[in-house]
């Protein structure tokens, strides 16, 4: 069920009254996104959440962008153990040494994938390169992952990248706009129809 906030809009029920969560759900999530590097950075963030809350990263995400290069993936690959060791000691972000080697591991795979073809048209290719319209009335409704999102998965860790089960890209698929997830009673809901037929 969607709720209102103060504004009066109507949004998503999971939508917290914190200000960067409202402007996040607002203006970024469902989204289509189509540049690589921007993705890239996404898949990144959503593997960093991994057992932790999106606020949780949220909060931390212009200190991620600082620590890892604004997530350019040409730099993160040659980050050596002294860098590593850099970062556990960076204390706004996620200090998970197994997750920070995974982005470093998935900057290399991405750039490997690029030599082939882009990073973006291999991730919208999973959804034929257009979003999947949902039309999901309650968050309880809403999966935790799709067939789109297991085949995505599967193919990511066939190139070598990590922390990218399906649960993690489907969250992946919903914020990057791949799939409009969108409960209809939300104004963002239509939004992204309309972003959607421009886009096509």
């Amino acid at each position: 069920m969607t709720k209102r906030c103060e504004d009066v809009k109507q949004r998503c029920a999971w939508v917290s009254a914190d200000p960067d969560y409202v402007a996040y759900h607002d203006f970024e999530w469902g989204r289509p996104k189509y540049d690589s590097q921007e993705l890239f950075e996404l898949l990144c963030l959503e593997g960093m959440q991994a057992g932790l809350s999106w606020i949780t990263i949220l909060k931390r995400r212009s200190s991620f962008r600082e620590a890892f290069d604004h997530f350019d993936p040409k730099r993160m690959s040659a980050y050596s153990e002294q860098k590593i060791e850099h970062l556990m000691k960076n204390k706004g972000i996620i200090r998970n040494r197994l997750k920070i080697k995974a982005m470093i591991t998935n900057a290399q795979m991405y750039l490997a994938l690029e030599k082939q073809q882009s990073f973006s048209d291999f991730l919208w290719s999973f959804t034929g390169g257009t979003p999947i319209i949902h039309h999901y009335k309650e968050a309880e409704a809403i999966p935790a992952s799709s067939k789109a999102s297991l085949l995505m998965s599967k193919a990511l860790k066939q190139r070598g990248f990590k922390f990218v089960g399906e649960t993690i890209c489907y969250a992946f698929m919903q914020a990057s706009g791949m799939v409009n997830d969108h409960e209809t009673g939300c104004f963002c809901y239509s939004q992204c129809l309309t972003t959607q037929d421009k886009a096509n």
